[in-house]
């Protein structure tokens, strides 16, 4: 039987997956109902992570793909991945949608990203684990050297971060990719890695993550969501969500989280 053509796009994937759900085998089956509940990770995950998720066999999920009427599982994820990356429109699309909508005087503007701001901040508590807070400050304050790495919107957290750590006298280190350097073979043993990243994640962020979580060095990762690419084995994860306006997102309740973390850093080191 020929394999129907592949969905054009995320809501005609889930209608596929419906469509296809019927009188599957029972390992077709298991990647179905996986899929339909977790279909936000196939953006970020392998095949072989989603088949371990769904308890089934790396070639039983590449089958479920051609069912689905993709070649492959590369095929599949790119539909995701191209979803991903257009959750937010183009910048002169922003501003262009604030202007027809009347918001675009400065007074307006204002008054809605410090809204945006505080319902961000009162976000902040409920999103960050304080088991995993604490965990993350014991890493950190006993590391010999505290790596930090943020681009793109991260950056001006990480560069905040070191700068914090500079004045308390706490070693740090900004990996800021200068020169496209990795800057990866100066972390050591007895160090630690803050890595910083959101949606569109960074690749570059989360492969140092990935390559410190690897070599044993104690990780810390401030991202937006659970499903994030940097929640990797061997990293600790504190999320925290910004409200957007107009789809601009300040950084008001990951600048709080990362002065908290330095605070307490400091104060763990002087004790």
């Amino acid at each position: 039987m020929q394999n129907p053509a592949a969905p054009q796009n995320v809501d005609m994937f889930h209608q596929r997956l419906r469509d296809v759900s019927e009188n599957l085998p029972k390992r077709m089956r298991q990647c179905a109902e996986y899929l339909a509940e977790h279909s936000d990770r196939i953006a970020f995950c392998t095949v072989a992570e989603l088949a371990t998720a769904a308890q089934v066999q790396p070639s039983a999920m590449m089958r479920f793909c051609q069912i689905m009427g993709f070649r492959g599982y590369s095929e599949m994820q790119k539909l995701f991945k191209e979803s991903v990356s257009t959750g937010f429109p183009d910048y002169e699309s922003r501003l262009t949608a604030l202007r027809e909508s009347g918001a675009g005087s400065p007074s307006a503007l204002l008054a809605e990203f410090v809204d945006a701001g505080r319902m961000s901040l009162e976000n902040l508590t409920n999103s960050v684990d304080p088991r995993s807070l604490d965990t993350a400050v014991a890493q950190l304050s006993k590391a010999n050297m505290i790596h930090v790495v943020g681009l793109r919107r991260a950056y001006p957290v990480a560069s905040y971060l070191v700068y914090a750590f500079e004045k308390m006298q706490i070693p740090a280190m900004l990996h800021d990719g200068t020169g496209n350097l990795s800057q990866r073979h100066s972390v050591r043993k007895g160090d630690a890695l803050i890595a910083i990243t959101f949606a569109p994640y960074s690749e570059d962020t989360v492969a140092l993550a990935s390559h410190c979580a690897g070599q044993g060095i104690p990780v810390v990762a401030i991202t937006d969501t659970l499903i994030s690419p940097i929640q990797l084995k061997g990293v600790l994860p504190l999320c925290v969500s910004e409200v957007d306006f107009g789809a601009f997102r300040s950084l008001s309740a990951t600048l709080s989280l990362a002065i908290t973390l330095a605070v307490s850093i400091g104060a763990e080191k002087n004790a």
